[in-house]
């Protein structure tokens, strides 16, 4: 059973890093997958999840949701400003804040709906120029405006790191300008690496084709 094993590796990864047992959260990474699959996890008593389009979230996980009880769903793609009310509906966290004029939109947003759900900032440690989120130079500034502008509650920053380069890298930098601002979050590792996070502190591991098997794009969306 894949997400049996997956739970194992990380138990196992926990204690040979000395953390807490239960310490790591398990999203699984349910985008682009069929109906079927994301049931059979759910079937099995997984309840925590990540997509990473708004609209295909909308279409799976209210009816789920209505199905199984104690669902999280975090937002791990881009959001646009204009998908914010939605996403505030949607989702339990957000891993993606990667700008100020989103931050501002959820400032305003969070404050009509009087609820937030759990922010993390996306830094782009490899300072790739296709890829979305902060530059760590700019890290502890946006950390500091969405806190003292915005007054948003951020819980920790998130990670992709280059596929080319030793995530360890990445991981153990973000670890770093986490600590640096008093976060306690982080979320990195996916399903080739989430045992290296864990290692540096990894509190989210992403994890979609070891659990779900290859995405299928189009399939029962």
């Amino acid at each position: 059973m894949a997400l049996l094993d997956i739970q194992q590796r990380i138990a196992t990864a926990e204690g040979k890093a000395n953390r807490v047992a239960g310490s790591v959260k398990l999203i699984a990474v349910s985008k682009v997958q069929p109906n079927e699959r994301v049931a059979e996890v759910l079937q099995q008593g997984h309840r925590l999840f990540g997509e990473n389009r708004v609209q295909e979230a909308a279409g799976k996980w209210p009816d789920f949701r209505a199905e199984f009880a104690g669902v999280q769903v975090h937002l791990i793609g881009p959001l646009q400003t204009n998908k914010v009310n939605q996403a505030l509906e949607l989702f339990d966290a957000i891993h993606t804040v990667d700008r100020e004029k989103l931050a501002k939109k959820l400032a305003d947003a969070v404050q009509k709906r009087g609820s937030c759900p759990e922010l993390f900032i996306q830094v782009n440690t490899g300072e790739e120029p296709q890829k979305a989120g902060v530059l760590p130079a700019e890290v502890d500034g946006f950390v500091k405006t969405c806190r003292e502008t915005y007054g948003l509650p951020i819980a920790g920053l998130m990670v992709i790191p280059p596929v080319d380069e030793e995530p360890s890298l990445h991981f153990a930098l973000l670890a770093k300008m986490a600590e640096r601002n008093g976060l306690s979050g982080l979320s990195m590792g996916m399903s080739r690496d989430f045992e290296r996070a864990i290692a540096l502190g990894a509190t989210h591991v992403r994890v979609g084709s070891a659990i779900f098997g290859e995405r299928v794009a189009g399939v029962n969306l």
